[in-house]
């Protein structure tokens, strides 16, 4: 089962984290958790690896009615958007919002995975003006 979707920008990495930041506010999502993936392995094991950052994006209307469904999905939150350097592109992977109710079987999480999915779809569109690698 796939999790993730994901596209492929010819952006620098500076660039594409700025643009995936500009494209996730537009659908009302904001970071909460930026995790510099890099840094922290090279800070804490001396290891090398290409740019990757972890952003912990969230849509406040979103996750209330989720958390109101079920308390636990709180374990599924925020929506993780890994931004990381793919060869000579940068690829931008979202969680897929579907995965909350494939994982808790849960029908009322459904509709808030629905609107999550739109709006993720929207934003990854946004950055490359098609549809996302699924």
């Amino acid at each position: 089962m796939r999790y993730d979707r994901t596209v492929h920008l010819d952006d620098d990495f500076a660039t594409a984290v700025a643009r995936v930041r500009d494209a996730l506010a537009e659908q009302g999502f904001g970071i909460l958790t930026e995790i510099d993936v890099t840094a922290t392995l090279k800070a804490k094991l001396d290891q090398d690896m290409e740019d990757y950052v972890i952003l912990g994006a969230c849509n406040p209307p979103l996750a209330h009615r989720a958390l109101e469904a079920d308390r636990t999905v709180g374990l599924l939150l925020p929506c993780n958007v890994v931004v990381r350097r793919d060869g000579d592109r940068t690829a931008v992977q979202a969680l897929d919002p579907q995965t909350m109710t494939s994982v808790t079987g849960l029908d009322a999480l459904r509709p808030v995975a629905e609107e999550a999915t739109r709006r993720l779809d929207a934003a990854l569109s946004a950055l490359t003006g098609a549809h996302t690698d699924r």
